[in-house]
């Protein structure tokens, strides 16, 4: 990889050591759907908020970059307010159904529990949410979703995980967390603060990316910098990403995605109130309340969800087929056979009910070498399902992936 563009020369070598501290960052994978590759391209959220712009010594893009990967925050606790905005149609709720249907594809535990958090935090994928986060070091965690009249929270302690839906009074419970590396409470596919969706857009940055300094901003309550990655790449669907860090820590406090069209940001993600102070211990314990459904859930002593153990067994997505990907940085495109001819009907719907008429209702019908198909558009990724099965699919416009099918690769 050629070396971050910045406001001062640095040596690729520098660079090269930046990112071998990354690596030790939690790495996620959300299952592959239309809305899944959504969920693991975009990142982040809208203009930042604060009571004017802090003055603080200057900085380069690179010592931001090292500031981020050198930040060891190991205790705290703060609130997250996330907002996505795929453009997705909000017929009655459909766009969260849809988000949280095609994330959790293939994604509950043992027993189809409502508190299993491979498919119960993957809402966060679609509308506005507030989330409580703490921490106490590398071995405890909590991560607590606040809807209107429930609530929803993932405890580590330990060797331990518990999560508890309050709506359905339902429980999940794993072991043997206490050999996980990521230090995180939440499933190792499922971001939720800025920091997870800060070391996504970093580790992917290469020669197709400029990344500078862009001032400076106050995020609840603290001085930060501001860190702005751009791609250099046209066709790419995604205009900016900034990155608001602690002055102090290095901590990602607030991540914003535009998309290229220009607009509101796709999706926000950052801290309304943070504190670095230990949390009490008491936020980590939890008891099943009388009466509550528990789930056993996989053991976690392998350090990894059941998607990413489907993969390295098989090689395959969770659809059980080989993937590829076409083209490089922000122009990637991913490339999946799901083993169906029938794929999503874009002829006549009549042979297929009303499901296949209203999904081809939200698409495009399109045709070309590779056949005939139908193009699913979001605010920042497009996807290509073509009647024989494959799915082209990307931070990418219409065109590149008609491009794509009809090269034939």
């Amino acid at each position: 990889m050629a070396p971050y563009e910045s406001d001062d020369s640095t040596p690729a070598g520098e660079v090269e050591d930046v990112r071998d501290g990354r690596r030790k960052a939690a790495r996620y994978v959300v299952p592959v759907t239309v809305v899944g590759v959504a969920a693991a391209t975009i990142g982040l959220v809208p203009a930042f908020a604060g009571s004017g712009d802090p003055d603080l010594p200057k900085i380069s893009a690179q010592q931001l970059i090292e500031k981020i990967a050198k930040s060891d925050v190991q205790q705290m606790s703060g609130t997250v307010t996330i907002s996505t905005d795929l453009g997705l149609p909000n017929l009655g709720g459909l766009e969260g159904s849809l988000a949280s249907g095609a994330l959790s594809q293939g994604g509950q535990g043992k027993g189809d529990s409502a508190a299993d958090p491979s498919s119960k935090l993957l809402e966060l994928a679609s509308g506005t949410h507030t989330v409580r986060v703490a921490a106490d070091g590398q071995d405890k965690q909590k991560l607590s979703l606040i809807e209107k009249a429930a609530e929803y929270s993932v405890i580590r302690n330990g060797d331990q995980v518990w999560a508890y839906d309050s709506a359905s009074n339902q429980a999940y419970h794993a072991t043997g967390a206490g050999e996980h590396k990521s230090g995180e409470a939440a499933p190792k596919d499922v971001p939720a603060t800025p920091r997870d969706f800060a070391d996504q857009a970093l580790k992917a940055a290469d020669k197709t990316t400029s990344v500078t300094v862009d001032g400076t901003a106050q995020v609840a309550g603290r001085d930060a910098y501001k860190l702005l990655v751009r791609p250099k790449q046209s066709g790419t669907t995604v205009g900016a990403i900034s990155i608001a860090v602690d002055a102090k820590t290095g901590l990602p406090l607030k991540f914003t995605l535009t998309p290229a069209k220009g607009g509101a940001a796709v999706l926000d993600v950052g801290f309304t109130q943070v504190s670095f102070a230990k949390p009490a211990a008491s936020t980590f314990d939890f008891t099943p309340p009388k009466g509550t459904k528990v789930a056993q859930g996989d053991d976690l002593k392998a350090g990894k969800t059941g998607h990413e153990a489907q993969r390295e067994d098989t090689g395959k997505t969770p659809w059980g087929s080989a993937s590829k990907t076409l083209g490089e940085g922000w122009n990637a495109i991913y490339v999946f056979d799901t083993g169906s001819k029938g794929g999503v009907p874009s002829g006549s719907p009549s042979g297929d009910g009303a499901a296949s008429g209203f999904l081809n209702s939200l698409g495009d019908h399109v045709t070309g070498k590779f056949g005939s198909g139908t193009v699913f558009s979001t605010r920042l990724v497009n996807a290509l399902i073509t009647d024989d099965g494959k799915v082209y699919a990307g931070a990418v416009t219409k065109d590149a992936l008609l491009k794509a099918a009809n090269a034939g690769k």
